[in-house]
């Protein structure tokens, strides 16, 4: 087997209710989008350490639907050519315990 074939296919998660980091994050502006740790939002950091083709597949990336626009915004400003933007129609509920 070459190196290509044992390259890892990250999945990135970016969305949320924006509950955990209020006012910051927001429902329409959850923390995957903003910039806490350095210039970069937490979405541009993940995709920045699954870079190296060598090791990583492209990925993919899971989000609302709401959040389409500024997450595809996000991919284009980090120069990171996912393999596709999978778009969840509405974020699962939680049950109560």
């Amino acid at each position: 087997m070459d190196g290509m074939t044992k390259r890892v296919h990250p999945v990135i998660l970016s969305g949320g209710s924006g509950t955990r980091l209020w006012p910051m994050s927001r429902a329409l502006y959850p923390k995957q989008l903003l910039p806490l740790v350095s210039s970069r939002s937490l979405l541009q950091e993940a995709a920045r350490r699954v870079a190296d083709p060598a090791r990583f597949a492209p990925p993919l990336i899971i989000s609302n639907d709401e959040h389409r626009f500024m997450v595809a915004e996000q991919v284009r400003l980090a120069q990171m050519a996912p393999r596709a933007i999978v778009l969840e129609p509405m974020g699962a509920t939680r049950r109560p315990p």
